[in-house]
């Protein structure tokens, strides 16, 4: 078994070293106008594909308007669709590299996280041997100015936004095919990695870097070599911000935004804003360079579908006197039971089905809108089913409007007293929740009673034995 191990791991040494002669007769055959070059990578497998898509393409646009003086480059899977792959050449000007993905050997570690599984792609940034600096970043970026002053700095250069581990959302390389296919037997050999992704292995590979020197661009234009730390302006932490709702970072210039932490929390998304402030100046970049072209035809579909609950909710109400014959006391309470629960139910749905149909990467306040709208027109859908009073169960409608404007307000003066903010307004809120429950509740018995009731009250005649109509 070992043995079969062991030859396995030969044979797929081979084919990366195949596959990088033909990464690095395709860079050649490639004319580059530039010297140097901004890569980022591609690949699928992920629940998120199409967000860093949109997120890569965002990026890529966000530099062609800076007018940097490099190209920008794609490192994508083979796998990655050809529709993209055209977009990415034709419309946003980069060039695209189309490369296997490199085998992770730690993806049998007990702390892997599998979304990181082909992050190791990364290591093909090194191959990119016709140019002579290359910037490698994450989709998660936001520049906020040019950063071609980093083309001068050495071999290897980063930003450490951890005091002991530097971040490889954003470095600078020399690229060579000596230190790549090193960096592939290193794979092979299966060198340490804490985290099984690209940030622990490049870090293991380049340990001494807490240790070097400031880079300073030099002012006569000329390259460095060596190793050197970045400052931290070109890798600013979201949550620094977050902090004091504002940037002081006095360390270098204040020139790339970086949003390292939960995956469902990327400035992309839409529900990202007011929550986090950041992520509407993420779309602003978007609607001046990518535009929401692809999914304005889902916006409208759904606001036609809202706006058709709404007008059939009110035209078709129905009326639950007629909604059955009882035979036994016994069966009316569980009746009024299981009604219970799914009005209570269809509620819950009207505010998280809505959620999950809109777009993730159409813009916050189109996305929040469109969210308001579908919680509203489903809501009804209770309200006349039920008989429900209106203004209850639309209290958590009201409550998510009000957060919203809490959130969104600009005057706070640092993230602690926003907080704070947001916090009241939810122990306020939270009564006004718990009193529209029971009234609701007590509506909907008092209703069930009437109905349940209200035929044999009137003097109707009693239906056969034996006999239950449903309408």
């Amino acid at each position: 078994m070992e043995r079969r191990e062991k030859l396995g791991h030969f044979w797929s040494f081979v084919v990366v070293m195949l596959l990088l002669s033909v990464t690095a007769n395709e860079a050649t055959a490639f004319s580059s106008g530039h010297k140097n070059a901004y890569a980022t990578m591609m690949y699928m497998g992920t629940p998120r594909d199409y967000e860093f898509y949109v997120a890569t393409r965002v990026m890529l646009r966000s530099l062609a308007k800076l007018a940097v003086d490099a190209d920008l480059v794609v490192i994508a899977s083979l796998d990655v669709p050809l529709r993209w792959v055209q977009a990415l050449e034709q419309e946003d000007g980069a060039r695209v590299v189309r490369v296997e993905n490199l085998n992770n050997p730690y993806k049998k570690q007990p702390n892997f996280d599998r979304r990181f599984k082909l992050t190791l792609n990364k290591l093909y940034a090194w191959s990119l041997v016709d140019y002579d600096r290359v910037v490698m970043l994450d989709s998660d970026n936001l520049f906020l100015q040019k950063t071609d002053e980093l083309f001068q700095c050495g071999q290897f250069c980063a930003v450490f936004i951890n005091p002991c581990i530097f971040h490889t959302g954003l470095f600078v390389l020399q690229p060579s095919m000596k230190v790549f296919k090193d960096m592939v037997q290193e794979l092979e050999i299966g060198r340490s990695n804490p985290d099984g992704a690209d940030q622990g292995f490049i870090g293991g590979y380049f340990p001494d870097l807490l240790d070097q020197p400031m880079f300073h661009p030099p002012v006569n234009g000329t390259k460095l070599d060596g190793t050197y730390r970045l400052p931290l302006g070109y890798q600013m932490d979201a949550s620094y911000y977050y902090l004091r709702l504002r940037w002081s970072v006095p360390c270098g210039p204040n020139s790339v935004i970086t949003f390292p932490g939960a995956p469902w929390l990327k400035p992309w998304y839409w529900w990202s804003w007011p929550v986090l402030p950041l992520g509407l100046q993420w779309h602003e970049q978007r609607r001046q360079t990518l535009g929401y072209g692809a999914e304005m035809p889902v916006v409208l579909i759904q606001l036609i579908f809202y706006f058709g609950i709404l007008a059939v909710t009110r035209l078709a109400r129905p009326n639950l006197s007629k909604l059955c014959y009882r035979r036994a006391d016994k069966s009316i309470s569980l009746i009024q039971a299981g009604l219970k629960l799914v009005a209570i139910w269809s509620i819950l749905a009207a505010y998280i089905i809505p959620f999950f149909l809109i777009p993730h990467t159409i813009h916050p306040i189109l996305g929040w809108s469109l969210y308001l709208t579908g919680a509203f027109a489903l809501s009804f859908i209770a309200v006349n089913a039920f008989l429900l009073p209106t203004l209850p169960v639309l209290v958590p409608w009201l409550g998510i409007f009000g957060v919203l404007l809490v959130m969104a307000c600009p005057w706070y003066p640092d993230g602690v007293v926003r907080a704070l903010a947001v916090f009241g307004y939810a122990f306020c809120c939270a009564p006004l929740v718990w009193v529209s429950f029971v009234k609701i509740m007590s509506c909907l018995q008092v209703s069930l009673e009437r109905e349940a009731f209200l035929p044999r009250l009137a003097g109707d005649s009693a239906p056969p034995p034996g006999f239950n109509k449903l309408y």
